[in-house]
């Protein structure tokens, strides 16, 4: 799946870019590998939680991005149902989902004197005011909220699958590693950072929370990152 997802999003670009130039003809024979695309990821059959929640947000994000179009959207909504429908829709249906072992708990609170519920509830994640992401082990984003995407300067599906590093650069990242890879190992890590803005060096907490399947096996990391007021600002 993720591979598919990055196929996609460097297909957009590549489409994008030939927009930009003027490009016509490269335009149109894009777009109809594009359709191709499309119809791989809708036919894709997840083979754990974490698919079936991609496959359904790459869904959702089809839907936004054609929002003004009466003919895409009922079919985007056609094809989001029938996805509901192949993992959910009946007993007979349900049994199609990945054993048990593979689907998601409810991860640890993550949030202090607040009920979560299921991280993969996009709902609750998006409404924060702080920046959040699910990392995979590989140090992959699996999902970033909209605060997280705005600080990036980014969409959504364009940072599924694609190495954190990218974002936060080699240098960040190596500062941070060890935290993440504890993280991976089970423990939960929570530290301070400085960034520079327009505004003057502002302090981040950090907070890594294991995400962990039935099994108990570590499958990636919740990231929550907010501003804390600190005593003394910095001017740049």
């Amino acid at each position: 799946m993720l591979e598919l997802l990055q196929a996609f999003s460097s297909r957009c670009a590549q489409i994008d870019a030939a927009i930009r130039a003027g490009d016509d003809r490269r335009v149109s024979t894009l777009d109809s590998s594009v359709d191709l695309l499309i119809d791989a990821i809708v036919k894709y059959q997840a083979l754990n939680v974490l698919e079936i929640y991609m496959q359904l947000q790459f869904v959702v994000y089809l839907l936004e991005q054609n929002s003004d179009d009466c003919a895409s959207v009922a079919n985007h909504a056609a094809t989001l149902s029938h996805l509901l429908d192949r993992y959910f829709g009946s007993p007979e249906k349900s049994r199609r989902l990945p054993p048990a072992a593979e689907r998601m708990p409810k991860p640890e609170g993550y949030l202090p004197n607040t009920d979560n519920g299921n991280f993969l509830n996009s709902a609750i994640l998006e409404t924060l005011p702080d920046r959040v992401a699910v990392l995979t082990r590989d140090y992959r984003y699996l999902y970033s909220n909209p605060a997280n995407c705005a600080y990036l300067g980014r969409k959504p599906i364009d940072m599924i699958g694609r190495h954190v590093a990218e974002f936060i650069g080699p240098e960040r990242f190596a500062a941070t590693k060890e935290n993440f890879d504890a993280c991976f190992a089970g423990e939960r890590r929570e530290y301070n950072y400085q960034r520079a803005s327009a505004e003057g060096m502002k302090l981040i907490r950090c907070r890594m929370s294991p995400l962990r399947d039935t099994s108990g096996r570590v499958i990636g990391a919740l990231v929550m990152m907010e501003n804390v007021i600190a005593p003394e600002t910095v001017k740049v």
